[in-house]
């Protein structure tokens, strides 16, 4: 009996059970790859024992990201990471390119390989996704796509489980995600061991000498994402921005992801050149969009920075019908396209700090006289500047976007910039039910409604420059109207008092924020004081070089008329800069220390560089190869004086002169501590 029962058990042990029978399934590859066009970048997908897919990177045979995870926290289902296999994958390239409406390159090569990795769950609910990766030359791009299925029809996600998992310890530029001043910090220098939890894009210069930048492209209806660093390691994870009704993300299948991208190269120049996220967005969505032209623009705006002026109406006010006319002929005189006003319409009076419930679009103060000063502007072959001041209150501004842009359009606004002044986490949504919710600057409401506001003024040809924004991730290639950004500090912060912007930070922008997206910083403060005579940590020659630097299809001479008429001779580069061009190259640089540019405008055969340095003074050597062969320019140089300095009476000295030259020959820039260089080569 005992030897039957015996029997009995083993044959018992030996049958699986029948979940076990209709579960698993044979599995697909243990791995797949796929490499760069030049062969240079791989990608490796696998699953581990427990069927958890990972993604992993190298360049040039040696591993930049190790394994790293892949795959969803939910908060009402299980998580999407445990019994995945791998069962199908397509490969396919692509070489192809575009050109821009505007931008820092007319034409943009897309020139990718696509690897498609299909896995499925092993389990009862056989959920699938697939990830998608392209990859280029200087990095990749990958994303998540959930296609519609009969066991998952809506995720409500709790976060990713993405992670970048850096293969070398190395030194990480970034500034803090979940801060109560949204992205308007200084850059942080540290080991990338000691990275909390950073916003995007996270620059790197890893041990052996390579830079990695990771971000993200195509942010639509999804929450931006942070990076967590993890403690003592080198390892990265995405972290979503919360959403005030409880998921982070919630979405209706089938959808995609953003792309999270990795820019990987030599240098740190090689960084700003890639045109990843610009390529991994969709194309121009809007069609003809000739009807906004780049340029610069003068206004009131820099005088209630240096309290000369008010946003609220009273004696102060800075928006008047005649101080505007006033800013009107001295654009007209200099050959300017456009004129700011802030505080022009109802709403400015009282609190209006994180609650814009006040705020009126179409409505002007009674001192500002819209229908004459359109009429005045349009006389002097100049355009007014919308500003829509929301004060986070982003549901009372959606209730007036059709007449507010109707308004713009009718006074001849091209275009509106838009603010979203309110602390982090602070962005007021009212639900249809009267209910008041909060929510971040990059979480999928912000996503959604900054969509929103782009096109609805794409309807009325209006243009989008905002202020306090989401963050840019290529979406001006899909709608080509929203044409710049701020995302970080800007120009004010030299008009406020202290800190001030020390003379790192813009050397810093061009190789972190500047990599998401063009940048309304508001450069040319002549003058070179902030509030109450404080000290800007520049010199003239820098300010004049930032113009060609940072780059914005719309550039601000930000200095009160003023202040020009005291510096003609640095005003002349001002006055003679474009903001449009069909090439640029970055020349040299390092992360926070320097950097070059040489652009060619997109209307005229010139070339323009600029160079900016950090507190230390620097002599580089630049090769004029990029003028055209055996043609001759005059070059048109704007450089530190011999005894400049940011410190002091100083900053103030700059020297002017001439000289011919050819694409054989090589300039010797010297910049001062805090300095810069700005040069205009002529065509001859």
């Amino acid at each position: 009996m005992l030897r039957i029962l015996a029997a009995l058990a083993a044959l018992f042990l030996a049958v699986p059970a029948p979940a076990q029978v209709e579960q698993k399934t044979a599995t697909g590859p243990a791995a797949v790859r796929a490499t760069s066009p030049d062969g240079n970048i791989e990608v490796t997908v696998t699953t581990d024992g427990d069927g958890r897919p990972y993604y992993s990177v190298s360049r040039s045979g040696k591993i930049v990201i190790r394994p790293s995870r892949l795959g969803f926290l939910l908060g009402d289902a299980p998580k999407l990471e445990r019994d995945f296999a791998i069962i199908g994958q397509e490969t396919s390239k692509s070489d192809s390119s575009w050109d821009q409406p505007w931008g820092e390159w007319k034409t943009i090569r897309d020139n990718h390989v696509e690897l498609r990795v299909r896995l499925q769950e092993q389990i009862a609910l056989r959920r699938e996704m697939v990830v998608v990766f392209r990859l280029f030359d200087d990095g990749i791009g990958f994303r998540y796509e959930l296609p519609a299925q009969p066991n998952l029809k809506t995720m409500h996600i709790a976060d990713e489980l993405t992670e970048f998992d850096l293969a070398q310890d190395g030194t990480a530029w970034w500034i803090p995600g979940a801060e109560w001043n949204r992205d308007e910090y200084l850059w942080h220098k540290t080991p990338i061991r000691e990275v909390p939890l950073a916003h995007t894009p996270l620059t790197l210069k890893l041990d052996d000498g390579t830079h990695v930048a990771i971000h993200e492209a195509a942010l639509v209806d999804y929450s931006g994402m942070w990076l967590q660093g993890t403690e003592g390691g080198t390892k990265l994870k995405a972290v979503l921005e919360p959403g005030a009704m409880g998921p982070k993300v919630s979405r209706v299948l089938p959808f995609a992801t953003p792309w999270r991208t990795i820019v990987i190269t030599d240098d740190a120049p090689g960084l700003y050149r890639s045109h990843i996220e610009l390529n991994l967005n969709e194309p121009n969505k809007l069609g003809d969009v000739s009807w906004f032209k780049p340029g610069k623009y003068v206004g009131v705006w820099w005088e209630m920075h240096l309290d000369k002026a008010t946003w609220s109406t009273g004696a102060k006010h800075g928006a008047t019908t005649a101080n505007v006319k006033h800013y009107i002929d001295f654009a007209a005189a200099n050959g300017f396209k456009g004129v700011l006003a802030e505080g022009w319409n109802v709403g400015w009076d009282g609190h209006w700090f994180a609650n814009g419930n006040d705020f009126q679009f179409d409505k002007p103060t009674p001192d500002f006289d819209a229908d004459a000063l359109a009429a005045y502007a349009r006389k002097k072959g100049v355009q007014l500047i919308g500003h829509h001041e929301t004060g986070g209150s982003t549901t009372h501004y959606e209730q007036q976007l059709d007449r507010a842009f109707a308004f713009a359009q009718a006074h001849g606004e091209s275009v509106v910039k838009t603010g979203y002044v309110t602390d982090a986490g602070q962005l007021e949504r009212v639900e249809p039910d009267g209910r008041q919710l909060r929510e971040w600057h990059d979480g999928q409401y912000s996503a959604n409604h900054h969509l929103k506001v782009v096109t609805t003024a794409a309807k009325y040809k209006i243009a989008i420059d905002s202020h306090e924004p989401i963050k840019d991730t290529g979406l001006r290639r899909t709608y080509p109207n929203w044409i710049s950004s701020e995302h970080a500090r800007g120009m004010e912060y030299n008009g406020w008092g202290n800190p001030k912007n020390p003379p790192e930070h813009e050397a810093n922008l061009v190789f972190t924020r500047m990599l998401a997206g063009p940048m309304d910083f508001t450069p040319g403060v002549l003058s070179l004081v902030g509030k109450g005579d404080t000290p800007i940590e520049s010199t003239i020659a820098k300010q004049l070089a930032l113009y060609v630097v940072i780059y914005s299809p719309v550039q601000m001479a930000a200095d009160l008329p003023e202040n020009y008429a005291r510096f003609p001779g640095p005003m002349r580069f001002i006055k003679d800069v474009p903001t449009d061009w069909i090439d640029t190259r970055v020349l040299n640089g390092e992360v926070g220390d320097y950097v070059t540019f040489a652009r060619q405008a997109r209307d005229d055969p010139d070339w323009y560089l600029g160079a900016v340095g950090d507190e230390q003074a620097r002599t580089l050597s630049v090769k004029l190869d990029f003028l055209t062969p055996s043609k001759r320019y005059e070059a048109q140089i704007y450089r530190d004086g011999d005894d400049a300095d940011y410190r002091g009476d100083k900053r103030f000295s700059i020297a002017i002169e001439k000289k011919r030259v050819t694409a054989e020959d090589t300039l010797v820039l010297k910049l001062a501590p805090g300095g810069g260089q700005a040069i205009r080569f002529k065509a001859l």
